[in-house]
């Protein structure tokens, strides 16, 4: 990992400083304990979603004790839902790897004896301080080649099946009535699974419920009440009360668009992908510390967008009727909904230039 860049630092760490400056991601065991805290029954329903655990089932016991109703993908979905969602497969071909015939006693003395005379041995090797296994990696140590096997066929298709369970797992974290991300990069990277749940549910939804903990803060209560987690005191509580819903609010949009704009927008598009019409009154604009609008200065919508629900309204009933099978049906909604009036825009207006 150090060799293709994927590890720029040591490997030799502190890990109670990193966790401190909000480095680690949340254990279980802790988004558990700010569920309870902010007055989530037991009964609740949680999904857990993204990759393998690190640490497996062990980890998550303390938050299936607190929380029984706790689902992933392989709990929620039979064998055969799995299977349906994959589709027909052709068979993959059967391992050709055979081991070698093990030859008898008797043959290996005659081959002993059919050898011929034996050259002198050869001097010990010098000595080497680091060894091919540790400069290579472990395929360089078991192939003895410095490039990394080519994978199976069976790594390409579990791959591929990785995508597919990736893809539930977003569409369920995107619909879900309330989100915590256990880690997100905070701008250090591109975009990653949180990040983009966040980004969409932001866009679709900004009223849903996505929190947005500071993972320092959140550190740093933990620590006050390390020795006791489970029976914390009220003050306590309340802090963590105060926390998540801040980030709920105003002040989680503005922190989260400072950490994910340096890098992509994708995990906050507010303002980029929002605009508002001139019958709006301009809620209160708020600037970032480089004096940028984080959200507020939107620009006005064009004209064309404003008068599309008229123009949708005006369009023949026939017209309607030939382009059905084109428009999605959208759900009743005001005149002000722009989503649909952008959708009845695309479907009948032939003029509109794409490009625009």
């Amino acid at each position: 990992m150090i060799k293709q860049g994927i590890i720029n630092e040591e490997l030799s760490v502190d890990s109670h400083l990193r966790r401190e400056n909000g480095l680690c991601p949340l254990m279980p065991e802790e988004v558990g304990l700010l569920l309870r805290s902010m007055g989530y029954p037991s009964k609740t329903i949680i999904y857990l979603a993204g990759s393998e655990t690190f640490g497996g089932q062990r980890v998550l016991i303390p938050l299936r004790a607190m929380f029984p109703n706790l689902v992933d993908l392989t709990s929620l979905c039979s064998k055969t839902e799995l299977s349906d969602l994959v589709g027909p497969e052709t068979p993959l071909p059967a391992d050709t790897f055979r081991l070698a015939h093990q030859k008898s006693e008797q043959q290996l003395k005659d081959e002993w004896n059919k050898a011929g005379p034996r050259p002198r041995p050869l001097p010990p090797p010098p000595d080497r301080p680091i060894y091919q296994h540790e400069k290579e990696g472990w395929y360089g140590w078991i192939t003895e080649n410095d490039k990394e096997p080519e994978p199976s066929l069976m790594d390409l298709r579990m791959q591929a099946h990785r995508l597919l369970w990736d893809a539930l797992d977003y569409i369920v974290s995107v619909e879900a009535d309330a989100f915590i991300p256990g880690y997100n990069n905070d701008g250090s990277a591109w975009p990653d699974f949180s990040g983009l749940v966040m980004g969409q549910r932001l866009y679709e939804r900004a009223s849903s419920r996505t929190y947005r903990p500071d993972r320092k803060t959140v550190a740093a209560l933990f620590n006050i009440t390390r020795d006791d987690m489970y029976h914390p005191k009220n003050n306590w509580t309340l802090s963590v009360k105060e926390h998540l819903n801040r980030s709920l609010s105003e002040d989680g949009l503005i922190r989260q668009s400072l950490f994910s704009k340096p890098t992509s927008f994708l995990s906050h598009p507010l303002p980029e992908c929002s605009c508002r019409i001139s019958s709006v009154e301009s809620t209160k604009q708020t600037k970032g510390k480089d004096g940028r609008y984080l959200y507020g200065g939107e620009q006005e919508c064009p004209k064309w967008m404003q008068s599309a629900g008229v123009e949708g309204v005006k369009n023949d009933d026939n017209e309607v009727a030939e382009d059905d099978n084109d428009v999605v049906e959208q759900p009743e909604s005001d005149g002000a909904d722009m989503t649909s009036s952008l959708t009845s825009l695309i479907d009948h207006d032939e003029e509109w230039d794409p490009n625009d």
